[in-house]
């Protein structure tokens, strides 16, 4: 005869990365600072948890490995706030640079290639990288020294806002050169 397996109960597992407050501070003794900054010592965690209660806060663990553990009476909810308000003002002010691209043909008359210049001019001022591109069709690509003298041509001419982060490369039918910003030297 079998006998049918009790059932389990799930486990109750706690996040690594959940932070130790109120009753997951479990250390003998802590140091306990409090809201306003001031040191009221040590203490047993029971007793800084029965102060965090009074004043209506958080008992935070701050420090595990200080010794003793450093524990510190605050608003936890308000502490959180405050931090993902100050991640979100550090994204905004940050700037992703992207790969603009400009593209030509080996054949580009005079007036194509200055608008060339200046659509770079413009992405490399905004901090952007540029990927310039020679396109060849066809039997073009036996020209490919023709395209490699117009790269680095365009490369001396925006010399002064730019650098040339990669050499001009062939890829299949088209030639590209990575050009970035000009470090500026404090």
């Amino acid at each position: 005869m079998r006998s049918t397996p009790s059932p389990r109960r799930p486990v109750k597992t706690q996040r690594a990365d959940a932070p130790y407050i109120n009753d997951r501070v479990r250390f003998p003794r802590v140091r306990v600072i409090d809201n306003e900054g001031q040191q009221l010592g040590i203490m047993t965690s029971r007793e800084a948890q029965t102060i965090a209660q009074e004043q209506e806060l958080d008992l935070v663990l701050v420090s595990p490995d200080a010794d003793p553990p450093v524990c510190r009476i605050m608003n936890y909810g308000k502490f959180k706030f405050e931090q993902e308000k100050k991640q979100r003002e550090a994204k905004k002010k940050q700037h992703t640079v992207e790969v603009k691209e400009i593209k030509m043909r080996y054949t580009i008359e005079s007036h194509d290639y200055q608008v060339r210049i200046r659509n770079a001019q413009k992405f490399l001022a905004e901090g952007d990288k540029v990927k310039c591109t020679i396109m060849f069709r066809g039997r073009e690509i036996q020209h490919a020294d023709i395209g490699r003298k117009l790269l680095v041509r365009l490369a001396q001419d925006l010399s002064d806002i730019a650098d040339v982060q990669q050499e001009p490369l062939t890829e299949g039918k088209n030639m590209i050169m990575i050009l970035g910003p000009k470090k500026v030297q404090s």
